[in-house]
């Protein structure tokens, strides 16, 4: 097995996607993996502040199908899923796309890759966002303080949002993958597990009514998901600042590792991991 790459929260910056083709052409990559958030701002596209309805099409399509061309045999099995600033009426232009081969969409399905079944799942906790295409509760109808509950935001495409009061990642990732056997399963989740060093974000001394806001913000259903499911290796991202303020950004939790490739900074964060080898898995931070 060669490596891999693995990115996330790209956010639509076209230098970022630059320096990602830039290095997928030099290398060649058995394997990239895109774990959401790849386009401009879902909520800046609804409003048209922004060239969202442009990027798709015009840039990021155009720029795998130009590697497609150069690397030929080379060209690497590319698994994306989007993120919850994406919004989710793009996703049968993004299927379009999988028909051309550029791309493996696999939110909400399982793939086979080599020796490995790869997985997908983009869903987030609810958060302050106004943006609700992509949020569900986590374990329960439970709500952070200051987060708006997923019915009440806004989507780019009809939904019943009755039925969102009902829905959770638990029941999600469990329809998702049953009782199959995840030794050999790479997930790709946009939100990382909580309580650990992927899923830290900057609220220290933030207080609502007094009480402390909890500086974690990850997924109580992720995490017990990977605790008792055990899954091969999953890839998160979400959460940008959690490696600059940790200092972490892979972490096995029991024998599963969990990697993340959210970065705050400007360039790309770019993770290389091969999966015959996971510990040695290294991320550079790639600038302008």
């Amino acid at each position: 097995m060669s490596v891999c790459f693995f990115v996330s929260d790209l956010h639509g910056n076209r230098q970022r996607y630059d320096m990602l083709f830039d290095g997928i052409e030099k290398e060649k990559p058995a394997a990239v993996f895109m774990g959401g958030d790849l386009f401009p701002s879902g909520l800046g596209g609804i409003l048209g502040v922004n060239d969202y309805a442009d990027f798709l099409d015009g840039f990021m399509a155009p720029g795998f199908r130009r590697l497609r061309r150069k690397l030929s045999k080379n060209y690497p099995a590319v698994f994306l899923i989007l993120g919850n600033d994406d919004v989710r009426i793009e996703e049968e232009r993004v299927r379009a796309y999988e028909r051309e081969s550029l791309w493996n969409y696999v939110h909400n399905r399982s793939l086979q890759w080599g020796g490995y079944h790869v997985y997908g799942y983009s869903c987030v906790p609810p958060t302050p966002f106004l943006l609700k295409d992509w949020e569900r509760y986590d374990v329960s109808a439970y709500l952070d303080p200051l987060c708006i509950a997923p019915e009440e935001g806004c989507f780019s495409v009809e939904v019943q949002k009755g039925i969102l009061r009902h829905e959770t990642i638990l029941n999600d990732l469990e329809k998702l993958t049953a009782d199959r056997d995840l030794s050999r399963a790479i997930i790709l989740f946009h939100a990382p597990p909580y309580g650990c060093g992927l899923d830290r974000a900057a609220l220290d001394g933030k207080m609502v009514d007094h009480v402390q806001l909890d500086v974690h913000i990850g997924s109580i259903a992720v995490r017990r998901f990977i605790e008792a499911r055990r899954p091969f290796l999953t890839l998160h991202g979400h959460v940008h600042e959690s490696a600059r303020i940790t200092g972490i950004w892979k972490e096995y939790i029991g024998s599963t590792l969990a990697i993340s490739g959210a970065h705050d900074g400007p360039g790309l964060a770019l993770v290389r991991f091969d999966p015959c080898d996971l510990d040695h898995a290294t991320r550079e931070l790639r600038e302008k």
